[in-house]
């Protein structure tokens, strides 16, 4: 069992690695850029801006004043109206309609759910597209692929990244301050992703794709050294946090799939996405979430390396390893509050495997065990350090900051396993009948976060 020798790209390197993001442009004051960079990648083609009624005072009335000036063809800004809007499927067809009726490149001009909506859309009407960032608060804009919720469930939806994508620091800096942590939270999660990566390719799941990896893992601890900086706006590092979100995009773009910019800390986001779960009337943050759970993921790592895996009584996890019928039973019994039990059993069946399976693959975790722990040690950051960093971020570091009560967090421990057929240090803790004496071992009395004694009992779970 060997890693790939961890190197850093430039931009330039990880650029030509992208499958469909032609161009990037970071730097201050170059919104004035817009015009050409369009220019550039769709010669002679009309433009649509989209955005929302934040958006569009923040940039894109100014990117519609260059336009003009420019004398590019421009039609109505499309602009959503609804105060609400989320990356939620009524959007992408409301958007979907207004392109049908046009051959216009559009340019989505905001952050997370503006990018995802407008990628999903263009794809649907079979048109590139071209993004202006707001804000540095999550790694989807040069992503393959859109996440949006659809029938209750967050789903990624298979579309390509934008052609282009114009990140003017000058205006990213003035982003509330919780978005940039929000995207420094969800860049401290490649550290978790990359450890589950690791973990899938050490027991023949998932092997791990050299250039992805190094596109995500090369510069990722660069990007986080100084979460201080970030939270006061600093040029540097801002320019560094944005970089490293972007080339997550990038890895995903190459790997066509979110395998390496994300792992189980995700699964927990989805699953309260999916929960409909709001903190003061609104949904937290994607990196706000996947923040929390990056610290829950992180404490279940540091419980699992303490164990004697090497010595692990395989027989008696397979003896207990349940029928595929007894999990979807407990499946529909852990999700009974839920509207999406279906797609939690059809997750959990695709990763399913038989008990004869589980004990080659449990066989082998202990013969690569101590190398393994080693090099997972070495991917991770400590809970402690990782919590100091999130806070400096400006970000939440205690669930009940997103109105996430600690038993809850323990009860989506087990929920998060269910709901992505990825292989994660979930997967593993379930296979080894480890995961309630690691949720004892952070919820617990002595815990990190510990439960009062009436809550603390310990329960079933696949």
């Amino acid at each position: 069992m060997s890693l790939p020798k961890t190197k850093k790209l430039s931009l330039t390197e990880a650029l030509q690695s992208a499958r469909e993001t032609r161009a990037l442009e970071i730097g201050i004051d170059i919104l004035g850029k817009v015009p050409e960079v369009f220019k550039k990648q769709f010669p002679d083609a009309t433009a649509v801006i989209v955005a929302d009624s934040m958006t569009f005072a923040v940039a894109a009335k100014k990117v519609v004043e260059l336009f003009d000036r420019a004398g590019i063809k421009m039609i109505q800004p499309f602009i959503f109206t609804d105060p609400g809007v989320y990356a939620e499927h009524s959007y992408v067809v409301e958007l979907e309609n207004s392109l049908k009726l046009h051959q216009a490149i559009p340019v989505a001009v905001g952050s997370g759910a503006i990018n995802d909506l407008t990628k999903l859309a263009a794809h649907r009407v079979g048109r590139p597209y071209m993004v202006v960032g707001t804000a540095a608060s999550m790694d989807g804009y040069t992503a393959f692929g859109a996440s949006i919720t659809f029938e209750g469930s967050k789903q990624t939806f298979n579309c390509p990244a934008p052609v282009t994508v114009v990140a003017d620091l000058a205006i990213l800096r003035k982003a509330p301050a919780e978005m940039t942590a929000s995207g420094y939270a969800d860049l401290l999660a490649k550290v978790t992703a990359g450890a589950d990566w690791i973990l899938a390719d050490a027991l023949g799941v998932e092997p791990i794709e050299p250039q992805a990896w190094n596109i995500v893992q090369g510069g990722l601890r660069e990007s986080l050294n100084n979460p201080t900086a970030v939270a006061k706006g600093d040029a540097a590092a801002l320019a560094g946090l944005t970089e490293g979100l972007m080339l997550g995009g990038f890895a995903m773009q190459w790997a066509k799939s979110s395998r390496p910019a994300s792992g189980a800390e995700h699964q927990f986001s989805h699953l309260w996405d999916m929960q409909h779960h709001t903190h003061n009337g609104q949904a937290p943050s994607h990196g706000f979430k996947v923040g929390i759970a990056t610290l829950a993921v992180t404490a279940l790592y540091e419980h699992l390396l303490e164990q004697p895996l090497e010595k692990l009584n395989v027989s008696a996890c397979c003896a207990k390893w349940p029928s595929q019928g007894e999990i979807d039973a407990q499946v529909k019994e852990l999700f009974i509050a839920d509207n999406f039990t279906a797609k939690a059993i059809e997750e959990t069946q695709a990763k399913y495997i038989s008990r004869t399976d589980l004990e080659i693959q449990l066989n082998h975790l202990q013969k690569i065990w101590p190398e393994l722990k080693t090099n997972l040690r070495n991917q991770l950051i400590p809970f402690d350090e990782l919590k100091r960093m999130l806070s400096e971020a400006g970000a939440p570091v205690d669930p009940g900051q997103i109105g996430i009560s600690r038993q809850r967090l323990r009860n989506s421990c087990r929920q998060a396993y269910h709901i992505r057929r990825r292989f994660t240090v979930l997967d593993l803790m379930v296979r080894t009948g480890l995961l309630e004496a690691g949720l004892d071992s952070i919820f617990g009395a002595e815990g990190r976060w510990s439960l009062p004694a009436s809550v603390n009992e310990p329960q079933a779970v696949a």
